[in-house]
């Protein structure tokens, strides 16, 4: 009923990652799971910086707010 397209095949017809993935995220090396992979710094780094450092600037203004500190502006 359905036909494959012809510039679908490199899709359909590649390796299966399946069993290199489920070694590799299975194997217990003391690694988080989100650490694993060769791009993971990529995608962590900028959010653990995005985390960290909203966390600290709204600690940083909810503590100007507490103790009375007039803005800047």
């Amino acid at each position: 009923m359905f036909r494959t397209a012809p510039r679908m095949a490199g899709f359909v017809f590649r390796e299966n990652r399946v069993p290199y993935y489920q070694r590799l995220f299975q194997n217990h090396d003391g690694k988080r799971q989100w650490w694993k992979t060769a791009g993971s710094g990529k995608v962590m780094y900028p959010y653990l910086f995005t985390v960290y450092g909203l966390g600290a600037a709204t600690t940083y203004g909810m503590c100007r707010m507490v103790l009375g500190y007039k803005t800047w502006w």
